[in-house]
């Protein structure tokens, strides 16, 4: 398989990028990624970009991810939002686990409200769906289907106890 080869080839797994907690939240539109190839307090910046900047772009496709390498002598990120603003978050001298907790705790959607989302994506309106707490009461309600028995009887043939005989007429 030539997806597996390189380093780390787990990272290109649907299953590793689909393992990410990392769903930002609706209003970052721009995440910036400033760090330097070499030197020891861009270590953390360097991992975080390697393990989680895959998983972080397949979780939040709306979101433009950009990496500058060897521009900056400090590592950085720079988080703009829909409105204009923007944030800087030092990552200097941090490892790749302060950096994703930092992301998550400060930029990322709580685990409720990813389970909300969630339950929310699932329960779609969908027009088969009827009952209780769906927009249709009855399959009746639906254009082109035999009206409710309760309201207009249906035709002898289509009721079982006629056609399969068992009531005389």
């Amino acid at each position: 398989m030539p997806f597996m080869k390189g380093k780390a080839p787990i990272r290109r797994t649907i299953q590793y990028l689909e393992s990410s907690r990392l769903v930002l939240r609706d209003r970052v539109k721009i995440m910036m990624i400033n760090y330097n190839v070499h030197g020891d307090h861009h270590e953390g910046a360097r991992d975080f970009v390697f393990w989680h900047l895959p998983q972080l772009q397949y979780k939040n496709p709306q979101v433009q991810v950009t990496t500058l390498k060897n521009i900056t002598p400090t590592p950085f990120m720079r988080i703009f939002f829909e409105n204009g603003e923007d944030v800087l978050v030092d990552v200097d001298s941090k490892s790749r686990t302060e950096i994703f907790d930092h992301i998550k705790k400060v930029f990322c959607k709580s685990d409720t409200k990813l389970a909300e989302e969630k339950r929310e994506a699932q329960i779609l309106d969908n027009p088969g769906n009827f009952g209780w707490g769906c927009d249709r009461q009855c399959i009746c309600e639906v254009p082109g289907q035999v009206p409710c028995p309760g309201v207009i009887p249906l035709p002898k043939f289509m009721r079982g106890k006629y056609k399969y005989g068992q009531v005389d007429e």
